[in-house]
């Protein structure tokens, strides 16, 4: 539970050897593993897994942890302009969108932010509600002969309403012709 809440930064500031361990580079330190192998467990190129051997066999796990870890980032706010910030956008400029409000702490505040963003949700589209209404073609480019022929893509018809698969054929690539032969 107390992990939990804890902050990402919090967490990974608190780097030592003893809570940070990398069982390969251990491996390979005991000799029970090679360098080659440790490389393609963790998926890095053997000169790379050299250069942290001597890192971690100099300073130790710790130093492996990204030195930036812990700090505020440069262009951060700090906690009164976070605070004042958002008082504006509460009070003063309720109701605005992120775009015009960005807007116009710059031209009245002389506040300069870069654009905040909405997140952009997809909302579910509701299907249609009678077979045939709306037919959703693709194709899809893969070994459906697996290996005992070309590579073909699967051109095909979806109806939206019942999701059965009313045409589809092969085709040697994904083209116009394909889907006018549906």
């Amino acid at each position: 539970v107390e992990r939990a809440q804890r902050t990402h930064t919090e967490e990974f500031s608190e780097v030592t050897d003893a809570n940070f361990n990398i069982p390969e580079l251990n491996q390979v330190e005991k000799g029970k593993m090679i360098g080659r192998e440790a490389a393609e467990v963790l998926g890095l190129s053997l000169r790379h897994v050299r250069r942290i051997l001597a890192v971690y066999r100099k300073e130790g796990a710790a130093a492996l942890a990204h030195g930036n870890r812990g700090r505020k980032p440069h262009n951060a706010l700090d906690e009164s302009g976070r605070k004042q910030i958002l008082d504006l956008g509460q009070k003063t400029y309720a109701g605005c969108n992120n775009q015009h409000f960005t807007e116009l702490l710059a031209e009245r505040e002389s506040i300069a932010l870069s654009l905040l963003r909405a997140p952009k949700y997809h909302s579910r589209r509701e299907r249609y509600p009678q077979e045939g209404m709306l037919l959703q073609t693709d194709g899809s480019r893969h070994d459906w002969l697996e290996g005992r022929g070309p590579w073909l893509t699967l051109v095909g018809a979806v109806d939206d309403a019942t999701g059965k698969t009313p045409y589809a054929l092969f085709r040697e690539q994904e083209d116009a012709q394909g889907y006018f032969l549906l």
